[in-house]
């Protein structure tokens, strides 16, 4: 077992809470040698002994060789035992193959990492929370209720529950075991069974919030029997409906508006979407997102479809209120490609222009893109680049942000490296 490897540069950082216990360790086992010294001092002079039993002590060699050769001796043996004790106590909770130093250094830099709030849902919220975990554990996200599709749906009519899906995606990517729990939470049954289409993940929530009896503990119970690191908070706890306004065009002309209600038709719609609100429109947000956004050190918007799973967010105002009291950077990360329905056509600027538009406040001036646009898109999508004008108005931030495997979609590793990169330099990290 690789569990405890000493001689590696990492056990001198600061923050492991390794050296002070050792000293300690150290410091009790001089003093208890120094008190079994004396002792000796008194009785060895004083008595005869074996002759085998004076070869045992060393006493037929000068002191200084006595003193380093038990020196030596028991480092060893002090060393060789605080190793296989250790191997044995962290044995279960060391992944296999993995040095321990590893797993102490990732724990104590998520521990004292910088507090981040994200906002948004879908997933590229859960794309992005996969790539921040590996540098704070301090992690809150923001998630919309407005999901009516699906298996969310289902039981949101069925059970009068909040819809868990979001909530789903972000506490697997918040997981520990992240790939199993992946697997297992976006498990959805087969048959014609009335479980048919339901994801496993979403029938654990909802028998948590049950069980809990109410959504948000079940939510927090979830995240702790799945050690997330971080919280996953809904943005109200009040039953809303995602409506939109769309126009239509005909030949460059407008033909019509039409009002469209359920965050799963809108993108169906057909036309442009001018404008999305909540019914009903004055909600309360949830205490605990309200105060996660006022301490926090970095607070992130999207990525994700803009009107269905970031605006439905800021339409709640008390947390737009809280963003404007905080003085913590504010940055949207805008998607890499358009969504077909919602932002085609978009450029960087067309989607700061439509949260401006909905939150009345220049809430995010700072935004972060994608530079690579080498990878080939299916036809009926393009790349969200900036505008003509965009620079002069926006503080924009590029880096190569493209999952090579699915181009239209944001690499979690990439992602977390250039917020960390370019946002959380200077942060301090908390004490």
């Amino acid at each position: 077992m690789r569990g405890l490897t000493l001689f590696d540069k990492r056990w001198l950082y600061p923050g492991l809470r390794v050296k002070r216990w050792l000293f300690l360790i150290v410091v009790g086992i001089f003093i208890f040698a120094l008190g079994t010294s004396f002792f000796l001092r008194v009785v060895f002079p004083t008595s005869t002994y074996p002759y085998w039993l004076r070869w045992l002590f060393l006493m037929p060699l000068p002191h200084p060789w006595r003193a380093v050769v038990f020196g030596l001796l028991g480092i060893t043996l002090f060393t060789l035992g605080l190793v296989k004790l250790s191997q044995s106590l962290l044995r279960p909770f060391v992944p296999r193959n993995r040095p321990l130093v590893d797993v102490l250094y990732r724990y104590q830099r998520q521990e004292h990492g910088a507090k981040i709030v994200t906002i948004g849902g879908g997933h590229g919220m859960s794309t992005l929370l996969r790539g921040l975990k590996e540098y704070t554990g301090n992690l809150t996200a923001v998630v919309t209720v407005a999901d009516d599709g699906g298996s969310s749906g289902r039981l949101r009519r069925e059970l009068g529950i909040l819809p868990p899906g979001d909530f789903r995606n972000c506490i697997a990517a918040l997981a520990e075991t992240e790939d199993l729990m992946t697997r297992l939470f976006q498990y959805r049954f087969g048959g014609q069974s009335g479980l048919r289409g339901h994801s496993f993940g979403n029938l654990f929530i909802a028998a948590m919030a049950g069980i809990t009896g109410s959504f948000e503990k079940g939510l927090e119970e979830s995240s702790r029997v799945l050690a997330v690191r971080g919280r996953v908070l809904p943005a109200t706890l009040e039953e809303v409906t995602l409506c939109a306004e769309v126009a239509h065009y005909e030949n460059g002309e407008l033909a019509g508006w039409k009002r469209v209600c359920g965050e799963s038709q809108i993108p169906r719609a057909g036309g442009r979407i001018m404008r999305v609100y909540l019914d009903p429109e004055v909600v309360h947000a949830y205490p605990e997102v309200l105060r996660a956004i006022l301490e926090a050190d970095l607070i992130i918007a999207g990525p994700g479809s803009l009107y269905t799973s970031v605006l439905p967010n800021l339409l709640v105002r008390q947390i737009v209120d809280a963003l404007m009291a905080t003085s913590a950077p504010k940055i949207y990360v805008a998607n890499v490609a358009t969504q077909k329905g919602e932002t085609d056509d978009y450029t960087v600027g067309d989607h700061v222009r439509a949260l401006h538009e909905h939150i009345g406040y220049d809430v995010f001036q700072t935004v972060l893109y994608n530079t690579n646009t080498s990878p080939h898109l299916p036809d009926d999508i393009a790349w969200v680049q900036p505008g003509p004008d965009d620079e002069e108005w926006l503080n924009l931030v590029g880096a190569d942000l493209v999952d090579e495997r699915v181009p239209w979609r944001h690499d979690p590793a990439k992602l977390a490296r250039a917020i960390a990169q370019h946002f959380l330099h200077g942060v301090k990290e908390k004490q």
